[in-house]
């Protein structure tokens, strides 16, 4: 067991990494992530570029859970963070959030 002033010191740097999201004002609650969104988004649009799909549109369902998909890191991901990946690419003009009918998509340029 690490002393509560340790711990503190742990968090701080995966926060200043960015790989550490306070969830609340107190910092008794957070989100650690693997991966920041601009690393997600980064191999969400490597895999757009080999495969061609520029100027594609995708809904979130078939990017995170999609058959074409299946073999890529990003399969599985969460909404929330697969959302926050493709906002990374949309301020990089890499991508465009889009309302479906049927929910949210993305167009990838």
């Amino acid at each position: 067991k690490l002393p509560l002033e340790s711990i503190q010191v742990v968090l701080e740097e995966l926060r200043k990494n960015g790989n550490l999201e306070w969830l609340d004002k107190n910092k008794t609650s957070f989100l650690i992530m693997w991966r920041r969104p601009e690393e997600w988004g980064k191999l969400i649009y490597q895999w757009v570029l080999k495969n061609g799909l520029t100027n594609s549109v995708f809904t979130l369902y078939e990017l995170s859970s999609g058959d074409d998909t299946e073999n890529e890191e990003f399969h599985g991901l969460d909404e929330a963070m697969l959302l926050r990946a493709l906002q990374a690419l949309q301020q990089e003009h890499k991508a465009e959030i889009i309302t479906l009918d049927d929910g949210r998509g993305v167009k990838f340029f």
